[in-house]
């Protein structure tokens, strides 16, 4: 096992004040910190290598495109993925609007049905909202229990009752850290309906969990660098190599072309230049290469195990405040299906509120429906607070939050 007081020299931002206290940084879900390896690697590019790709005869864009290629090779190998099953992204949102316009708008047709969940995150749920009006599809939802995990035996039942052409869920629930079962689930759909794709949103599984997409069952899977300790504005859909014949650019110019003449042009047969329009964002490849190379020195099954300790004593010690109740899995028995976050209500007290007062003692963590409203109406709640986690927080951090939570209490329950 990694240690975490090393590894948290590697982290600047770590060692900043708040309001005049130390900073406890635990809004990872919305977006992780950054180490030095990374931070570094971004600048050296900049600095010594900065030229575009592709275009150039020159040293400096041979080495560009040396580095562009690299970082696709790394990136893929953490993924367990081919380097040609990279589309090269800006984030999450980005890769799933990718599936929608690149090959579900072009092989799904009127009247079939995509199957997604109550818990998806808005970018897992509205371009897929969009399409289903566009192709008047059908769009059913997998219910939550009250516990916070999918009701399986629903989703059976619509499987079996139903012809799916689309199976969409998140790996791990941003809101409740529910890690579903999606293998599992995918499975069944392509039992039921062979030609069924799979569509996962990854954004909060990658920074936790290891993932082999070659192995797995998903034709596509998504993820964002900046949740697992890359830069933002880059990210990743991973699509299997079968399917990128099938998928059609939908950003079109500079870059991806193979041909142009005056009334009509041909795309680059090469799947990684296919998908790229324009200058590609070669630094911010580097740099999430760079957080690929980090989390797999510290090693992904470690990463996980030492997820798992700080889950269970976020849950421990928040339930000891009386006036907080956590939300989704809380069961001992069952915590190991809660991945990277604790989400709580505080009795009489709206999330934002907590949340300042949080901040006032240097404590970060996201209030609001964090883009599931859906299955925030469902339960009544107005907001939630999210405790969420990377590999640099300490059990001790969870204890300033607890005592953080204590000011709340003399303030709104004097």
């Amino acid at each position: 096992m990694f240690s975490v007081a090393s590894l948290r020299q590697d982290f600047p931002i770590l060692h900043r004040l708040v309001h005049d206290k130390p900073l406890v940084y635990l809004d990872n879900g919305a977006t992780s910190q950054k180490p030095r390896q990374v931070i570094d690697v971004i600048s050296q590019y900049y600095q010594q290598h900065n030229a575009n790709v592709h275009r150039g005869v020159h040293l400096l864009g041979d080495e560009s495109t040396q580095l562009f290629h690299q970082s696709r090779r790394t990136i893929t190998a953490f993924f367990g993925a081919k380097p040609e099953e990279l589309i090269v992204v800006r984030n999450t949102t980005e890769a799933l609007n990718q599936v929608v316009y690149s090959w579900a708008e072009q092989h799904i047709q009127e009247g079939q049905v995509i199957l997604a969940t109550e818990l998806e995150h808005h970018s897992n749920l509205v371009p897929w909202q969009e399409l289903a009006k566009r192709k008047k599809l059908k769009l059913l939802h997998v219910p939550i229990t009250q516990h916070g995990q999918l009701d399986l035996e629903v989703f059976k039942r619509l499987v079996h009752d139903n012809d799916i052409s689309i199976f969409v869920c998140s790996h791990v629930s941003n809101t409740l850290g529910t890690k579903n079962p999606v293998e599992q689930m995918a499975e069944q759909v392509k039992a039921k309906h062979p030609a069924a794709k799979v569509v996962i949103d990854g954004a909060q599984a990658a920074p936790h969990l290891p993932i082999n997409f070659n192995d797995s069952p998903f034709d596509f899977y998504a993820v964002s660098a900046h949740k697992m300790l890359g830069p933002m504005g880059i990210g990743g859909l991973l699509a299997k190599k079968e399917l990128l014949s099938q998928m059609s650019p939908f950003l079109f110019g500079g870059g991806m072309i193979n041909e142009v003449r005056l009334d009509e042009a041909s795309f680059a047969d090469d799947m990684e230049d296919r998908f790229t329009a324009g200058t590609p964002d070669v630094a911010g490849l580097v740099g999430w290469a760079a957080a690929c190379e980090y989390l797999s020195r510290l090693g992904m099954k470690d990463v996980a195990v030492y997820d798992q300790v700080l889950v269970r004593a976020a849950v421990e010690k928040l339930d000891t405040v009386d006036e907080v109740e956590v939300v989704g899995i809380t069961d001992p028995a069952q915590l190991s299906e809660r991945v990277g976050a604790v989400t709580f209500l505080y009795k009489g007290v709206h999330a934002h509120d907590v949340g300042q007062i949080l901040d006032s003692e240097g404590v970060a963590v996201r209030t609001g429906h964090h883009c599931t409203m859906p299955l925030h109406r469902k339960f009544g709640w107005p907001a939630t607070v999210r405790v969420s986690f990377q590999v640099y927080n300490t059990v001790e951090e969870l204890d300033v939050l607890i005592t953080a939570l204590e000011k709340v209490k003399r303030i709104f329950h004097k």
